[in-house]
């Protein structure tokens, strides 16, 4: 078993700022990729710049984006978020789909710090008397069936469907025209 658990902070979930309160603010505020121009390692790379990266900068309006060419070595991912945390990405032999991928995740990211969640909910002003459930305060006995339940089985329990109503309202319409018809057919 992995102790990696022991270095992780442990915390509550909660937005920065109470973000999307208001109005929802990107957290992500800058991005550097940097590449190399010749290097294999940094094909993907330079497949997106060329190809996706004015769509992704003018789908990110508040995100900055820097592109710096390096000789010689790995490319990388470089985030910035509004809270001064920093995030890298080493994109050695990524395809083009992939930078995407991790572009797109550091965009949603709120830059904290990745943590382990003490437990699955959390409230900020916590009830002495336990999470509520719909079940809650629901008879018991409700719980308790006999099968075969007719009620729930068969065309008579369902619900018609709008498709189900227009057949019968021609159906309807039909015959209060034959009515007609047979009423004209028998006042001649």
């Amino acid at each position: 078993m992995s102790n990696s658990h022991l270095f992780m902070t442990s915390g509550f979930p909660r937005a920065p700022l109470k973000n999307g309160i208001g109005r929802y603010i990107g957290q992500l505020k800058r991005v550097t990729i940097k590449f190399c121009k010749s290097n294999g390692d940094s094909r993907g790379v330079r497949e997106f710049i060329e190809s996706e990266l004015i769509d992704f900068a003018r789908n990110n309006p508040g995100v900055v984006v820097y592109v710096k060419p390096r000789r010689h070595r790995g490319p990388t991912l470089t985030a910035e978020y509004l809270n001064g945390n920093t995030d890298y990405i080493y994109c050695r032999n990524f395809s083009k789909e992939e930078v995407y991928k991790w572009l797109h995740l550091l965009t949603t990211r709120s830059g904290k710090d990745i943590m382990r969640y003490r437990k699955l909910w959390h409230t900020d002003s916590p009830s002495v008397q336990g999470v509520w459930t719909p079940y809650t305060f629901r008879d018991p006995s409700l719980n308790l069936a006999s099968f075969p339940i007719n009620d729930f089985n068969g065309p008579k329990c369902r619900k018609p469907t709008a498709t189900d109503q227009l057949i019968e309202l021609f159906k309807k319409q039909r015959l209060e025209e034959e009515k007609k018809e047979i009423k004209e057919n028998s006042a001649t």
